[in-house]
């Protein structure tokens, strides 16, 4: 069975529970997406997965796909469009999808425990305050060591930088799995599913909802 669709993050808001408890909750437009692949552990991949296709309002033309993608397309017989964004989801069990059944927002229900996968947002070159936590210096008595990160080298044994060590540089854009995500409400007839909390990467980022096995 399918455990996860493709989407895009819409943004954020609030829901109004009949006591007036609030909820905040990030919408994403999950699919609808369609199976463009399976794999199965008994074949020649050696594991069971399906790769899923975005199906977005302005589909893109075959002319516009590459040589490569378009034999891949090719290969589910002409029933597929090309689609821009593929995503491969690994199964537990024999994947009982056929390729170009449609999976939509309605695969999840209220409630459900979910994880959502996503890319963090870009915060550019950042320093081990703003990127670590790191703690600043004394700002008074003449220090002149406020925002800088103190030594990180030793003077006898190893003498070198261990690798690893938490230091400035590129923070941000990096792939961000958050677990422990419930379903507050699916829209299945716009395909919207409000998931209570938030979920990583900014307004229109690519997102995979995936159904949580964690109890």
């Amino acid at each position: 069975m399918i455990n996860g669709i493709i989407g895009r993050k819409v943004g954020m808001t609030q829901l109004f529970s009949e006591d007036g408890t609030v909820t905040p909750v990030t919408v994403i437009k999950a699919g609808p997406c369609v199976v463009v692949q399976t794999k199965s552990a008994t074949g020649r991949d050696g594991y069971n997965a399906v790769q899923l296709g975005l199906v977005e309002d302005q589909p893109i033309k075959m002319k516009n796909v590459s040589k490569p993608m378009r034999g891949h397309f090719e290969k589910t017989g002409g029933g597929v469009p090309p689609t821009r964004i593929l995503r491969e989801l690994r199964l537990t069990d024999e994947p009982e999808a056929a390729i170009g059944d449609q999976v939509k927002a309605d695969l999840f229900a209220d409630g459900d425990a979910i994880e959502v996968v996503g890319k963090s947002k870009g915060r550019g070159f950042a320093g081990t305050i703003k990127r670590h936590n790191f703690q600043r210096g004394p700002m008074s008595h003449g220090s002149m060591n406020i925002r800088q990160p103190g030594s990180i080298g030793q003077s006898a044994y190893p003498s070198r930088v261990i690798k690893g060590t938490k230091s400035s540089g590129h923070m941000g854009d990096a792939r961000v799995t958050v677990k422990g995500l419930k379903v507050a409400k699916v829209d299945a007839e716009n395909n919207l599913i409000m998931v209570r909390g938030a979920v990583p990467g900014p307004n229109g980022g690519l997102v995979v909802v995936k159904k949580s096995d964690r109890k």
